[in-house]
């Protein structure tokens, strides 16, 4: 009967750790639902012309 007693004690004891540490490990997975924005439709800017001479540089850096 002791024994059943200190193992039921110990366990007792451990018990509010082990719970705190499995909150603490569970709140990041927990919230990533929460975090997660709206599936709705997204407004975005128009895209800007691209100005440059990027493929002149490029043919002009490259030798032969």
């Amino acid at each position: 009967m002791n024994k059943i007693h200190s193992f039921s004690m110990k366990i007792l004891r451990i018990l509010p750790q082990a719970a705190l540490i499995a909150g603490m490990l569970a709140a990041p997975i927990l919230a990533i639902p929460k975090a997660r924005g709206s599936t709705g439709a997204t407004i975005e800017a128009p895209a800007q012309e691209k100005v440059g001479a990027g493929l002149v540089l490029l043919l002009s850096l490259q030798r032969t």
